[in-house]
């Protein structure tokens, strides 16, 4: 049987997306608060109880929440085009490395607009 967790974790942001027409909304600079859930899966560890301590997930995230926490994404090197789809690829990338069970990220940009990657 295979177990998921996820860790959530939130930064704020402003980003412009320089390949949509320039009458478009997103093409002027603006901000969001994103919300991104980081999914781990794997077999529960019948010593632990658990798939994975949280605080690992803690600690591989934070570095790269400071990364786009109050920045603007469109100068950070690979999110010049800060499309939600490449900064959610942009994390994977980031956080694989650590977390090699990652199954999952979920990033939100609003409440109701997001996107899913899924490895």
């Amino acid at each position: 049987m295979t177990t998921a967790i996820y860790y959530e974790f939130r930064f704020e942001a402003a980003h412009a997306l320089p390949n949509v027409p320039a009458v478009h909304p997103c093409a002027r600079l603006h901000g969001h608060s994103f919300r991104a859930r980081i999914t781990v899966a794997g077999r529960i560890d019948p010593v632990t109880g658990w798939i994975m301590d949280f605080a690992t997930i803690a600690s591989a995230v934070e570095p790269v929440r400071q990364q786009l926490d109050h920045r603007f994404l469109n100068e950070i090197p690979g999110l010049e085009n800060p499309t939600s789809e490449l900064v959610a690829s942009w994390i994977w990338t980031a956080l694989k490395p650590s977390l090699p069970d990652l199954t999952s990220i979920e990033l939100s940009e609003t409440e109701g607009s997001g996107c899913i990657i899924h490895g």
